[in-house]
């Protein structure tokens, strides 16, 4: 993977999921915060694919994909949306922030998200 510090941010990121919102333990148990865990390593993936393919489409597919099967398992899409924000700031939170792959990974996160809000309406 990338040189960037993949697990702490994925950590950080499934720590403020379940911070801010606590009733996914009692809805989801552990089992789904560990599949918040594995989730968010696959978003870290696929952004990185998207970023040594230089596709922006990789990532906007990615989340529509992702938007249609949580949804359909009880999540919303303002989860998927949330989450997204927090993976990008944790990435704020890098040393490194200026990197142009975090800068690219910024932007995928917000063209997702402008995306998955579109499907709100």
């Amino acid at each position: 993977m990338s040189s960037l510090p993949v697990n702490k941010i994925v950590e950080r990121v499934t720590e403020k999921i379940y911070e801010l919102e606590p009733s996914l333990l009692e809805k989801f148990g552990e089992r789904g915060k560990e599949r918040c865990y594995e989730d968010n390593h696959y978003h870290m993936k696929y952004l990185e694919t998207t970023y040594k393919l230089d596709n922006l489409q990789i990532f906007t597919d990615y989340a529509l994909w992702l938007n249609n099967l949580l949804t359909s398992r009880g999540m919303k899409t303002q989860h998927i949306i949330d989450n997204f924000k927090f993976i990008q700031e944790a990435l704020f939170e890098l040393d490194n922030y200026g990197d142009k792959q975090v800068q690219a990974y910024v932007t995928y996160l917000e063209e997702a998200n402008h995306i998955l809000k579109q499907q709100q309406l």
